[in-house]
C-alpha cells in the first residue's frame, strides 16, 4: 500500500516524494524508461518485473516496486505474467545503481538461458494478501492509473496514464482532457491535496504551464 504524499507509507508502493519547492514544472524526460504498467487483472498488484540476466548461472535483474525493495522477496510464491509461480531468493542489491533495482535468483532457475527467458516478465500479488487499507489516506499505486484529474473548482484536467518514478519520486503522468502529449506532475501533498480513490478522482493544484510545450534548448545543450 501507499499513503497520500506527504505521510508514511509500507507495503508495495514506493514512497519517496519530491519537495514540492524542487519542480515548478514537470516534463517526461528524454529517453526515459517506461512506466511499470498496471497489473491487467484488477485482483493482483504489481510488485516488480525481471530484465537482463546477470551472470550465467540463473541470477537476473528485478525493478521492485515495493515501498522497501528487498521486501519483494518476503512474498512467497508470485504470480508471473508469463503464467508460472515464481518465488525469489539471493535477492541482493544492483551495485551501483537505483535502490530498485536488485540482483536476485528465481528458484528452480540455475542457468543464463533460464535468466533470459525472465526478461520484461512481471510479478504481481494477490491483492487480499496484502490486506485491507486502514484509513482513507491509503491507496495502491495501481489504483490511481484511470482516475480523474480535476482543479479545485471541479475543472477536468485529464486522466492519470501511468505513475512513473525516475529516480527522484513518483510522479502522475497525465493525458490532458482536451487531448496531446501527456505531462508529469510531481505526487506530493502540494500539488495533489486531494484523492478520492471511491470517486475516481484527484483534485490537482498543477502549475499554469504543465502542458505547455518544452521551450527551445539552450545554445551550449549537448543533447
Amino acid at each position: 500500500m501507499a499513503r497520500r504524499p506527504g505521510s508514511s507509507s509500507r507495503g508495495p508502493a514506493r514512497s519517496d516524494r519530491l519537495p514540492a519547492e524542487a519542480v515548478t514544472s514537470a516534463r517526461k524526460p528524454h529517453a526515459a524508461a517506461p512506466a511499470p504498467p498496471a497489473s491487467p487483472d484488477p485482483g493482483l498488484v504489481l510488485l516488480g518485473e525481471f530484465g537482463r540476466p546477470h551472470g550465467l548461472h540463473g541470477e537476473v535483474r528485478l525493478k521492485s516496486h515495493t515501498s522497501e525493495p528487498l521486501a519483494i522477496a518476503g512474498y512467497g510464491p508470485l504470480h508471473a505474467s508469463d503464467g508460472r509461480t515464481l518465488e525469489l531468493a539471493n535477492v541482493r542489491p544492483a551495485a551501483g545503481s537505483s535502490p530498485d533495482l536488485l540482483i536476485v535468483r528465481v528458484k528452480g532457475v540455475d542457468d543464463r538461458t533460464g535468466a533470459e527467458a525472465l526478461n520484461r516478465v512481471t510479478l504481481a500479488i494477490a491483492r487480499e494478501r496484502l490486506g485491507e487499507v486502514e484509513d482513507e489516506d491509503e491507496f495502491f499505486l495501481t489504483d490511481l492509473i484511470g482516475l480523474t484529474v480535476e482543479d479545485g473548482a471541479g475543472t477536468m484536467i485529464g486522466t492519470i496514464v501511468a505513475v512513473p518514478n525516475f529516480g527522484g519520486g513518483d510522479l502522475l503522468e497525465i493525458r490532458p482532457a482536451a487531448g496531446g502529449p501527456t505531462a508529469l506532475l510531481p505526487f506530493t501533498k502540494a500539488f495533489v491535496p486531494s484523492l478520492d480513490i471511491a470517486g475516481g478522482k484527484v483534485v490537482a493544484d498543477p502549475p499554469d504551464d504543465l502542458f505547455a510545450p518544452p521551450g527551445p534548448k539552450p545554445a551550449d545543450d549537448p543533447g
